[in-house]
């Protein structure tokens, strides 16, 4: 009886730590490239443990190979998580992965009207997405239920002024509008725009342009991303001109329906420069952006998101771009890679501390095999 109660304890034990181990584990999702100097091109989404305490962090978990010429660029999901979304610079396709099924099954969706695929946003209803195209200058709308393009966004004459290069891009269905940037020519960085153009979300129409710079025309600003802060009435959008080195901000008139801009930070003061990417805390009472050259993390008390107010800036590594928190908000993770450009492109995976306000592990496991990741995001715990 004595061996058999032991034997128990035993199971039951091991039953306890093997659920700890489990449970000490985000899964990050990371597609990625081979650097320049590599031989032969290899792209893949990896899966891989970002979480500091599992025993299994840093691992690769899964490899999911891609078409070596695709240049997958961005992940998205859409509004349930039920689904990612892969950009490609090199192709006119779209990959969708279905994250119900698992082994994942993905779909390649022809764009045919859209070339160098950049960013996806999906409407509240979750039934349409818009797809920015900054290598032919439009935007694509389509169906999400069964991702199939249905609109072309673009210029009304050949000729006409409409969106150049366009990248960045945030929804707010409550007033009915899409925000987009103006960035750079993909072939080589140039052709640098300086405007924010806004459409109807429901019909697709422009309705007008925004200039985001102090400096004179053409200032060369190359707005990048756009978010609208979640928690934020009246609703206000963030903007960052990767090649000004500032911040924006973009606030509605609920009584002009129409939009005011200003200029809220400036990173050449503190010698940061290349500012990307925005994240927003669950409460949406912190803004996190990134900045490529060197590499950091600047953080912001976005109580008033009107006057976002600079807390501090956590090293990262050279290229940090894409950034994501963990559930619980105790860990921030900062991938750094930027289009394999010389001095950022670093190709770790940073951990931060969000309490402590520091970094405290890199997931080099790309990093030393030669490659680079491009974008990152979690797996949904529940999808």
């Amino acid at each position: 009886m004595k061996g058999t109660w032991n034997s128990l304890l035993l199971t039951l034990a091991a039953l306890t730590l093997s659920a700890s181990f489990a449970q000490a584990e985000i899964l990050a999702m990371v597609n990625y490239e081979t650097k320049p100097e590599q031989l032969i091109r290899k792209e893949g989404l990896a899966i891989i443990d970002v979480d500091p305490q599992s025993p299994t962090f840093a691992k690769m978990l899964m490899d999911i190979p891609l078409l070596p010429d695709l240049v997958a660029h961005h992940i998205f999901y859409n509004r349930d998580k039920s689904k990612a979304y892969i950009t490609a610079l090199g192709k006119s396709v779209l990959h969708v992965l279905d994250l119900k099924r698992f082994p994942y099954r993905m779909k390649a969706v022809e764009v045919q009207d859209c070339k160098v695929l950049e960013d996806v946003v999906f409407s509240d209803d979750n039934r349409t997405w818009y797809l920015t195209c900054m290598g032919s200058d439009n935007v694509i709308m389509g169906d999400a239920t069964i991702d199939k393009p249905f609109k072309t966004i673009s210029a009304p004459l050949p000729g006409s002024p409409f969106i150049s290069h366009p990248h960045g891009i945030s929804i707010h269905n409550g007033i009915d509008r899409v925000l987009i940037t103006s960035t750079v020519r993909p072939a080589d960085l140039g052709e640098p725009g300086e405007t924010v153009t806004v459409l109807e979300a429901s019909s697709g129409k422009v309705v007008s342009t925004h200039k985001v710079s102090l400096k004179p025309s053409p200032s060369k600003a190359a707005p990048v991303e756009v978010m609208f802060s979640h928690r934020a009435d009246p609703p206000i959008a963030h903007i960052t001109n990767m090649l000004e080195g500032t911040l924006w901000m973009a606030a509605w008139d609920a009584k002009s329906k129409n939009f005011s801009f200003a200029q809220v930070d400036d990173y050449g003061p503190r010698g940061h420069g290349v500012p990307l990417e925005m994240l927003y805390n669950r409460k949406g009472d912190r803004l996190y952006v990134t900045t490529a050259k060197p590499g950091h993390v600047n953080v912001y008390d976005n109580s008033d998101p009107q006057h976002p107010k600079f807390l501090t800036a956590i090293p990262a590594a050279a290229g940090a771009h894409h950034l994501v928190l963990s559930s619980d908000e105790r860990y921030l993770f900062v991938q750094n890679s930027l289009l394999n450009l010389p001095g950022m492109s670093d190709g770790s995976i940073t951990v931060i501390d969000v309490a402590k306000g520091e970094q405290i592990a890199s997931v080099d496991t790309l990093k030393n095999q030669g490659f680079n990741p491009n974008c990152i995001v979690l797996l949904p715990e529940n999808p």
